[in-house]
């Protein structure tokens, strides 16, 4: 049946996508019962309460995959072997996610079913800003899928083809990223089992961040018929590297060694891995034997990073970094001589960073910081950096549930209470006014972080001596300067 203007405004109708005071409206503003399909289309898709991705589905005829649960899928943003994942919104609180979703041909099969939200599982464990987080599992008997973090920016893949190469610097800190949430898993006894560009997310700010561990890890190596069978390209390139050199499926010296393998790459412009789809040449050990050196594509960069790419790609496992971490501090210290050239070397000033570190973690030592943020971006930054500095930080982006935290008959949960108040707005002025009056908190210092537009906040804010208010955009250094005065003891005394 063709589609009608006015048919097509019911169907987004009965398929909650859009209320029918929404479109009323809208047929308020075309003026005329003729208005064409195209005109109709052209003011849905303007005032924002269509997107092109559910056009074209309501054109075909579908029905379904417009809501996974609560959320409503607003484009498609990838897809895989497995499961196709699409940028949504929760249908009452506006929340922005990533729903990833298992593919209809896997939904019979009990084994994949299991493979998938056990992926789930395993990202539930990990919250790191490093690591894009995983905040449900919903294993619907129609179509099971997850909940996840959604980052604004695009894969390492999709930006190595516009940009060709990194230079030195640029690399280096990439990598540094992909070691740090490499490190938090290992921590956790997690491996990833699937490192390659398109599993990387760069964030507009330039962090980056690990997604899909562990769904690679699931799959079968235990003979070249399964091995033949596994779920993708890089599943093969791992059972084949962890067979030639002897070593147990898991092993985390494989995650380094394809952490390398990107490092190479990114900073070549080149991939240092044979290219090629068949699988029984992906099997062949000499891919990983004849990777040449860094130092042959690329010159002029510093010594420290052709050591770094070679121990980590490092055939034997004996030689190559034993864990993340021994990579990462190996990153860590040539990107301080990189960015402070006339700094003595590490060796010569050992004793000086060892109390370095000390201070910093002193800094908060001892101390606990309630952070109120609904951002995950800004929540990861101060955990981040608080953190580094010896406090104790606990995050939620609800500011009532926050605040109730903080009971009379309970023990004092923070010692110092930071409220953000530029997306949680009005909420964050009621808590932080609440926070400074209630008799059991008014005596715990306090901080709301405002945007300088939000001047009604500003007006309505009761700040002291011990509450205050910082301007956005945020400056660290600030904010722990106004932490260290307003917890110390001789202050709160």
């Amino acid at each position: 049946m063709d589609i009608t203007p006015r048919s097509l405004t019911q169907r987004v109708i009965d398929l909650d996508l859009v209320s029918p005071m929404e479109v009323e409206k809208l047929w308020g503003e075309l003026r005329t019962e003729n208005a064409s399909l195209e005109d109709v289309k052209g003011l849905l898709l303007r005032k924002g309460l269509l997107t092109n991705f559910q056009l074209e589905r309501l054109l075909t005829g579908e029905r379904l995959g417009y809501y996974y649960g609560p959320y409503k899928v607003l484009y498609m943003i990838g897809a895989g072997t497995f499961a196709r994942v699409f940028r949504a919104v929760h249908r009452d609180t506006g929340r922005v996610v990533a729903v990833k979703v298992l593919r209809s041909r896997h939904r019979g099969d009990v084994s994949q079913i299991e493979q998938f939200l056990r992926e789930g599982r395993m990202g539930l464990q990990l919250r790191h800003p490093n690591i894009v987080s995983i905040y449900e599992i919903q294993n619907d008997p129609r179509a099971p899928y997850l909940v996840m973090e959604f980052v604004e920016g695009e894969t390492l893949r999709e930006i190595l083809k516009i940009r060709k190469q990194f230079g030195a610097l640029e690399g280096l800190q990439i990598v540094q990223d992909m070691c740090q949430g490499l490190d938090f898993a290992y921590q956790q006894g997690i491996s990833h089992r699937d490192l390659k560009l398109s599993n990387v997310l760069v964030h507009p700010s330039g962090r980056c961040k690990l997604v899909d561990f562990g769904l690679a890890a699931l799959a079968d190596t235990s003979s070249d018929k399964a091995i033949a069978d596994c779920p993708s390209a890089r599943a093969i390139d791992y059972a084949a590297l962890e067979r030639g050199t002897g070593v147990r499926k898991g092993d985390p010296r494989s995650d380094i060694f394809f952490t390398g393998i990107m490092m190479h790459h990114i900073l070549s412009g080149r991939p240092p891995l044979t290219e090629t789809r068949e699988r029984s040449q992906r099997l062949n050990v000499s891919r990983f034997t004849e990777i040449p050196h860094l130092g042959e594509l690329v010159k002029d960069l510093p010594e420290a990073v052709y050591t770094i790419c070679s121990k980590a790609i490092e055939f034997d496992p004996e030689k190559r970094y034993q864990t993340p971490a021994q990579m990462l501090t190996d990153i860590q210290q040539a990107l301080r001589r990189m960015e402070n050239p006339n700094e003595p070397t590490r060796k010569d000033n050992r004793h000086e960073v060892i109390l370095a570190d000390e201070e910093e973690a002193k800094e908060g030592q001892g101390k606990t910081v309630m952070v109120v943020e609904s951002k995950q971006e800004l929540q990861d930054l101060l955990r981040e950096k608080l953190k580094k500095r010896g406090y104790r930080v606990l995050i939620f982006s609800d500011p009532e549930r926050a605040i109730d935290k903080f009971s009379p008959d309970e023990t004092t949960v923070a010692d110092c209470l930071v409220v953000c108040a530029a997306d949680l707005g009005n909420r964050a002025l009621e808590a932080f006014n609440k926070f400074v009056s209630d008799e059991h908190t008014k005596e715990i210092p306090a901080i709301m972080l405002v945007d300088p537009k939000q001047t009604h906040i500003i007006r309505g804010a009761n700040t002291s001596a011990k509450h205050v208010l910082i301007p956005m955009p945020l400056k660290v250094r600030e904010l722990r300067q106004a932490l260290a005065k307003l917890t110390d003891k001789k202050l709160s005394a």
